[in-house]
């Protein structure tokens, strides 16, 4: 889902351990597609993220959770590469549920107060005098 919007809202959920973020919207695209890919690399690239950064948000993962979201497994067989941990999926089948409870909830009535007072395209810049 990434980043949803609801009409002129756009919702965005992080969850954050300290002061880091331990799951997005863009490290649950990233979990979705090491499960796809079977390596964090290949995961990256999919992604258009680079090598470096690609590991980076692995690790960050992995530090902030209870139990480790993606392993790798090292070797010279064919079953290298990396997977999603059952603590791995069972917490980005929580977030992507959180971020449909939050797409739900802003769709109902919420919104419609702030939207009946918000123009269709805001008014050009004001000049300096």
């Amino acid at each position: 889902m990434s980043v949803a919007r609801v009409g002129p809202l756009k919702l965005k959920a992080q969850i954050f351990c300290g002061d880091e973020p331990a799951i997005g919207p863009g490290k649950a695209d990233l979990l979705e597609a090491i499960d796809c890919e079977g390596s964090i690399s290949a995961a990256g690239r999919a992604l258009g993220m680079s090598y470096r950064r690609t590991w980076l948000l692995v690790d960050s993962m992995n530090r902030c959770w209870v139990e480790r979201l993606v392993e790798t497994i090292a070797g010279g067989s064919r079953d290298r590469g990396a997977r999603l941990t059952d603590t791995g999926r069972a917490v980005l089948a929580a977030y992507r549920l959180l971020e449909r409870r939050m797409v739900d909830a802003a769709a109902g009535d919420g919104l419609d107060p702030l939207t009946a007072l918000l123009r269709d395209a805001p008014l050009p810049p004001a000049t300096a005098t």
